[in-house]
């Protein structure tokens, strides 16, 4: 367990972690189960990663219990492909990573100036703003993190 608590302070183990555990809630809400699966980052990254996904699929994190991920997550493993995969979760995942931590940066006031006006990007924004979760309306917190 030592070993597992020492990379959720790197940043990418870390948003696995909250996302698991966002997706986690999607999927009770929905009273069904699901799937991960990632684009490929490289051989050491993707072998860290799957191992992440191990532990906390095996001991759960802060928020959920393992039992819990378990109940709603249909696989032990990540699924891990290539972008030559094709994969049209993962090109749809692309398409809105960048417009998306834009919107994110900008509503932390986190933009710096010149980086404003994005048009296809802040249609995409448009788009998928119902999308993100909500708690009493607020979707800071909930469907939108910034990360320490």
């Amino acid at each position: 367990m030592e070993k597992f608590r020492d990379w959720k302070y790197d940043p990418y183990h870390y948003c696995l972690e909250v996302m698991l555990e966002s997706y986690t809630v999607f999927l009770d809400r929905k009273d069904t189960v699901g799937d991960v699966m990632i684009e490929s980052r490289g051989k050491k990254e993707d072998m860290r990663l799957k191992q992440s996904f191990t532990e906390l699929y095996e001991n759960g994190s802060d928020y959920l219990s393992a039992e819990h991920m378990q109940e709603r997550l249909t696989s032990r493993q990540i699924k891990v492909k290539p972008k030559t995969a094709n994969i049209s979760g993962l090109q749809l995942a692309d398409l809105i990573a960048h417009p998306s931590r834009r919107d994110v940066l900008r509503r932390f006031n986190l933009l710096e100036d010149g980086q404003q006006n994005h048009v296809l990007g802040d249609r995409i924004v448009e788009m998928i703003d119902d999308k993100y979760e909500r708690y009493d309306g607020v979707v800071e917190g909930f469907g939108i993190k910034k990360l320490p």
